[in-house]
C-alpha cells in the first residue's frame, strides 16, 4: 500500500472517529432502547426475502434479478458503512436458492453494469449456466449500461433485451497500473526494492515495465479475451469471425448490438416479464425478486450509518476499505 492511501486512510479515520464520538454521543441520549432491542429480537438471519412484484395464482415463479453497479467482491465491506451497490455474495446466493427451488420456472436477469473483475464475471456466469441446465429458462433486461462484464454475464440468455440508449459492448480485458516513476526520478525519489524474482515488481509504478514483462501480462491478457469470445460464441450462436468484428472494446447503443447480434429485441424490464410469461406460459405465475431484510448485519450496518449520521465520512472510508491497490484483470468499461 502507497504512503499516500496511508495517510488518506489515516486522516479520514480520525473524521470517522471523532464523527463516531459526537453522534454517539447523541444516539446513546436519545435513543429508545427498548425499542432497539425490540427490533433486534424481531430480525430475521436469513438475509433477504423474496419480496412480490406480480402476484400470480399456483406455486409456479419467475424470479427477477438485480445486477447493479460494478461485479466486484469486497468482501462484505461496504454495507457495514451503510454503502450501497453490487454485493458478490448476496448476489451468488440468490443464483444458489434458484437453483434449490422447484417452483421458480424462469429468471429474468436485470443488468446495469460497466462490469467488473474477470472471476466475479465468471462465478456470475457459471451460477447461470447451471440455473438453465436445471431447464430454467434466462431472459435478460439491458439497463442503461450492461458493458464488458455486464454483457459476459447475459451472453448465455435465451433472450437479451435492450432499450435504445444502452450502452452495451465493450468486449475485451483492461489491466492498469500507475507508473509514477518519471515523477519520482524529477524530485529525486529513490525507492528501495528487495525481491526473490526479476518479476516479483511486475507493474510495479516506482518503475518502467520491460519488454518481458509486458508480454508476460499480454499472454494473460489474451487468454482472458478469448474466454469472453467462446462465452459469447456459444451464447449468441455465433461465428467466432462476426464476434471478433466488435469485440475490439467498442461499446455499442441498443440498435446496433442487435444488428450485430448481440442482442435479440427491444424492451424494457417489464416487457422482458411479459415476454417470458408468454413464451413458456407462465401467465399465472408470481414474479419476485429477492430483497434484503433487516437481518442482523443489515441492521448493524443501518445502526452504524445512522450514528455516522450517513455522512462523507463513512463513504470515505468504505471506499478507502473496498479498494484493491493491487493491479488486476477486468471485463471493464470506463475509469476504476
Amino acid at each position: 500500500m502507497t504512503m499516500k492511501r496511508w495517510i488518506a486512510i489515516i486522516v479520514t479515520g480520525a473524521l470517522v472517529f471523532v464523527s463516531i464520538g459526537v453522534n454517539s454521543l447523541s444516539f446513546l441520549f436519545t435513543r429508545d432502547f427498548s425499542s432497539m432491542l425490540d427490533e433486534f429480537a424481531s430480525t430475521s438471519i436469513s438475509g433477504y426475502n423474496e419480496t412480490i412484484i406480480e402476484e400470480g395464482i399456483g406455486k409456479d415463479k419467475i424470479a427477477v434479478l438485480n445486477l447493479d453497479g460494478v461485479i466486484q467482491d469486497t468482501g462484505g465491506v461496504n454495507p457495514i458503512f451503510g454503502g450501497t451497490g453490487y454485493n458478490h455474495q448476496f448476489f451468488m446466493s440468490q443464483l444458489t436458492d434458484i437453483v434449490e427451488d422447484d417452483t421458480i420456472k424462469g429468471v429474468v436477469l436485470r443488468v446495469n453494469s460497466p462490469g467488473g473483475g474477470v472471476v466475479e464475471s465468471a462465478d456470475i456466469y457459471d451460477g447461470l449456466l447451471d440455473i438453465q441446465e436445471k431447464g430454467i429458462p434466462l431472459y435478460v433486461s439491458m439497463g442503461g449500461m450492461a458493458a464488458s462484464g455486464g454483457y459476459y454475464v447475459a451472453a448465455p440468455a435465451e433472450k437479451i433485451f435492450v432499450n435504445r440508449e444502452t450502452i452495451t459492448g465493450s468486449i475485451g480485458v483492461i489491466m492498469e497500473s500507475m507508473d509514477y516513476s518519471g515523477f519520482a526520478e524529477k524530485y529525486g525519489i529513490r525507492f528501495n526494492t528487495i525481491k526473490t524474482g526479476p518479476y516479483k515488481d511486475i507493474m510495479s509504478g516506482n518503475r518502467e515495465m520491460t519488454k518481458e514483462e509486458r508480454t508476460m501480462l499480454e499472454e494473460m491478457i489474451n487468454d482472458s479475451y478469448q474466454r469472453f469470445v467462446d462465452i459469447i460464441v456459444d451464447g449468441r450462436n455465433m461465428a467466432e469471425a462476426d464476434v471478433k468484428k466488435v469485440a475490439d472494446g467498442r461499446i455499442l447503443n441498443g440498435r446496433q448490438a442487435i444488428e450485430a447480434g448481440l442482442a435479440d429485441e427491444y424492451g424494457k424490464a417489464a416487457d422482458v416479464i411479459a415476454a417470458m410469461k408468454e413464451d413458456y406460459e407462465l401467465n399465472d405465475a408470481t414474479v419476485f425478486e429477492y430483497t434484503m431484510n433487516d437481518s442482523f448485519t443489515s441492521l448493524l450496518g443501518l445502526k452504524a450509518k445512522s450514528m455516522f449520521g450517513g455522512n462523507m465520512e463513512s463513504e470515505i472510508i468504505g471506499k478507502l476499505l473496498s479498494n484493491h491497490s493491487a493491479p488486476r484483470m477486468m471485463y471493464l468499461y470506463g475509469d476504476k
